[in-house]
């Protein structure tokens, strides 16, 4: 059993390392588009600076890359070259259907495997040469097709329907239950669709002009990738050089607010990173409701500073929360070099 979750860990580093350059490459264009933009109510204001909207949109074209680099190298870990088709098509559905970066890690799990399997199946001398690049990729890529959009994608869908059905009968009479679910929601998948369904709860609620919920939200966003770039830099030894490289990236892009910073550091360990930020998330949220931050614009990370109700109390959030997440991580990670985790 052990050996099989190294393989797994294995499979998903293999991932990870091709898709870092892919996030240091978009999220600080990103980044330096949105740092020098002005910030308004309505968040980003790109309508007057055409050069860094070109930026931006560089930056978002790599940026989307990642998904289906995710999965195609997972599943290239798994299966070698043969990986490599399905994975990227099921990366790139994963992102069609709004599955995320956990629907990536799925599609390239399950196209390696398809692939493995595949090419265990006997097969004539003379078909042999075409199975490498005409069945294995045509049949490889339907399959994972075919489960990501039959198996997967209306799970998805029915299941952040429910979630925001839950959050707004919740509404805002529990203030810190609900900062607590909406930070660990923005946390669970980094940009995915329930890190949507929270933001997108949060944005409603500036239109209604509740702008507490945004300010927990706003708070949250920003943690993960702060937490685990600041954990590189505190626990230099612990990381490698291209994971310290990941964490310089992920403090960029937290501080413009894009919680994706953080996906390299869970996807090539979703067991301990994901829970731990998740945690970071709502506490910074509850700091954030607790304190009576409101934030006027539909976006998050210091970056809204301008925009933000009680802005101590918002920095005070932030800091606490990604402290945290540097602080357990660092922990987990001695641990697990000793031996203990």
């Amino acid at each position: 059993m052990s050996e099989r979750l190294s393989d797994v860990k294995r499979y998903l580093l293999s991932g990870v390392s091709y898709a870092i350059p892919f996030v240091a490459c978009g999220g600080i264009m990103i980044a330096a588009a949105i740092a020098f933009v002005p910030m308004t109510a309505a968040g980003p204001d790109f309508s007057h600076a055409p050069f860094l909207k070109m930026i931006l949109d560089i930056g978002t074209a790599a940026f989307s890359l990642l998904v289906p680099v995710l999965a195609g190298y997972i599943a290239f870990g798994i299966a070698d070259r043969p990986g490599l088709v399905p994975g990227f098509v099921g990366g790139t559905v994963a992102n069609q259907i709004g599955a995320g970066f956990l629907g990536g890690l799925v599609a390239g799990l399950l196209a390696g495997l398809v692939v493995f399997w595949i090419k265990k199946v006997k097969v004539p001398h003379y078909v042999r040469p075409v199975m490498p690049i005409l069945v294995i990729p045509v049949v490889a890529s339907f399959a994972v097709g075919f489960v990501m959009y039959r198996v997967v994608g209306l799970p998805i869908k029915d299941a952040m329907a429910f979630l925001t059905r839950w959050l707004a009968t919740m509404g805002t009479g529990n203030s810190v239950l609900l900062a607590i679910v909406l930070g660990a929601m923005i946390a669970f998948d980094m940009g995915g669709p329930v890190n949507k369904v929270a933001f997108f709860f949060g944005a409603a609620m500036i239109k209604e002009g509740n702008f507490a919920v945004m300010g927990a939200c706003a708070a949250a966003i920003c943690i993960p990738p702060i937490g685990l770039g600041l954990a590189t830099v505190l626990g230099r030894k612990l990381w490698s050089g291209e994971e310290r490289d990941a964490g310089y990236a992920g403090l960029a892009m937290g501080m413009i607010g894009i919680t994706e910073g953080a996906i390299p550091f869970a996807a090539a360990d979703p067991v301990r990173v994901i829970p731990t930020i998740m945690a970071g998330s709502a506490i910074g949220s509850v700091i954030a409701m607790l304190g009576g931050v409101g934030d006027h614009a539909p976006h998050g990370g210091p970056i809204v500073l301008p925009v933000v109700d009680h802005r101590l109390a918002y920095v005070a959030a932030i800091a606490a929360g990604s402290l945290f997440v540097a602080l357990v991580i660092n922990g987990l990670r001695k641990l697990a070099a000793s031996g203990k985790a």
